[in-house]
């Protein structure tokens, strides 16, 4: 035969060899608790999209975040590291180099595009700045829209957005607040609302799945909803931006309580939206689609929480090691893989992502993960589900805490002072009442030696045994 007449040939094997590769979204919420969605319990919050999405699929009910807030959360899902190993383990205030992922960090996008995936980021980034190592497009994301900075990211209605490296202004009016400046970027609330930022990523996500349904991709879709505008509190007096409160407008609730409820209905929607797309292209059988929450609910929209009882059946909030701070909402669809209406009691948290993109993308992983393959999970193979030894996490803000899971045994630290210990079995007691660390004193030290294995001390990240020396 002709070699010219077999390159059209290769190139149609070479195609479908790569459009095997399954496709990947991972939707993440910003601040959704574990207990804001219906399939979680939620009994007022209307969420019949994600609903549908845990019936066709699998929900997990122990899935944890990376953190307790938001960057380092952000940073344990891109690097796979958790909380004693990854390099961003704080909201770092002014400084946003101790935010900004390095060059040595490899991300899960590097990786999916090593494997020869498209991949894009739309939404909040929040782990690295323009001229930064940690930029998005310099970590392995072939497009980017939507917010670098995580102060800027609480305005949802900015005066612009990020497209790749250029600014896209917006029609919006922002009234600043100078207290809030961080990296160029001032916080504010906007005094003319035109475009919403929620809206204008749900847009762009169904068209860039529309423009890539014939390649393998991987879109990360960090939402801001329903985070409140921390500025918008401290101007207004209401932090829980949404264009309208539809089907929660005639409900006697203050006007905070009907935006929240609202920002999370709009979201659901949103995640409906791209269900029935991927869908409508034929290719829903071929892409796994996760949805979570960056960490543990919060009240800074001057809502209020015990309206909705965000956490659940869980105690404690964003920044907290609780489980209500750390245990997320996640659910995870892949038409004919995942067996519908299913549930995993197994411990899995955000790390986990880089192991089981990599085994789905046929690609070794990176080396140093904190990090597991979740696919067996996925696909009705839980014989063969690897487990962790423990999961670890710790918190720098105001005092420093660690926490550590191993399976149904949870302990707390606060300050790295062994008197200070809290020792739960939440397969007894989640809502984590009954301390019995004096009960079971053997145990305890044994988490406490998992802490110590976990824990690397970092230049950026002091702990209170360091600043001693």
């Amino acid at each position: 035969m002709n070699c010219l007449k077999l390159i059209p040939l290769l190139s149609l094997l070479v195609s479908t060899f790569a459009s095997a590769k399954p496709n990947i979204i991972f939707i993440m919420a910003d601040d959704l608790g574990y207990g804001d969605l219906g399939c979680f319990g939620q009994e007022l919050i209307k969420t019949p999209e994600l609903d549908r999405m845990a019936r066709e699929g699998i929900k997990f009910n122990r899935f944890y975040s990376g953190s307790t807030v938001c960057a380092p959360s952000r940073s344990v899902l891109m690097t796979g590291q958790h909380m004693g190993h990854t390099h961003v383990r704080g909201n770092a205030g002014g400084d946003m180099m101790r935010q900004s992922l390095r060059d040595e960090d490899i991300t899960v996008a590097e990786k999916m595009k090593e494997a020869g995936y498209r991949t894009a980021l739309i939404g909040k980034w929040g782990l690295g700045e323009m001229n930064q190592p940690g930029h998005p497009m310099k970590q392995g994301f072939d497009y980017f829209y939507g917010y670098l900075n995580q102060v800027h990211a609480h305005n949802f209605y900015p005066e612009f957005l990020w497209r790749n490296l250029k600014k896209h202004k917006l029609s919006n009016i922002v009234k600043p607040v100078s207290t809030s400046s961080r990296a160029g970027f001032i916080g504010g609330a906007a005094t003319k609302r035109v475009e919403y930022s929620h809206d204008l990523f749900a847009r762009e996500a169904l068209s860039w799945i529309k423009k890539n349904q014939d390649n393998p991709f991987f879109l990360y879709l960090p939402l801001t909803i329903p985070h409140a505008n921390n500025e918008g509190s401290r101007l207004f007096g209401d932090g829980a931006e949404v264009p309208e409160y539809g089907i929660y407008e005639k409900m006697d609730w203050p006007k905070q309580d009907k935006g929240q409820a609202a920002m999370i209905t709009r979201m659901d929607k949103d995640v409906g939206r791209i269900l029935n797309l991927l869908k409508t292209l034929k290719i829903a059988d071929n892409t796994l689609v996760l949805f979570t929450s960056d960490n543990g609910p919060h009240n800074e929209a001057r809502h209020n929480p015990e309206r909705f009882n965000p956490a659940g059946p869980l105690r404690g909030m964003k920044r907290t090691l609780t489980e209500g701070g750390i245990r997320v909402p996640t659910i995870a669809w892949w038409p004919s893989t995942i067996t519908s209406n299913t549930v995993s009691e197994q411990p899995f948290y955000f790390g986990d992502l880089m192991a089981t993109a990599c085994k789905l993308a046929e690609i070794a992983p990176p080396p140093n993960l904190d990090s597991i393959s979740f696919l067996p999970t996925l696909t009705g193979n839980e014989s063969n589900q690897p487990e962790h030894k423990y999961l670890y996490w710790e918190f720098y803000e105001r005092t420093f805490r660690q926490a550590v899971v191993m399976k149904e045994w949870k302990l707390i630290r606060s300050a790295m002072d062994d008197n200070t210990i809290e020792l739960y079995d939440l397969s007894k007691d989640i809502h984590e009442d009954k301390n019995l660390a004096t009960e079971h004193p053997a145990l305890a030290q044994r988490l406490i030696s998992y802490m110590e294995e976990a824990h690397t001390p970092h230049p950026n990240w002091i702990t209170p045994r360091t600043s001693e020396k």
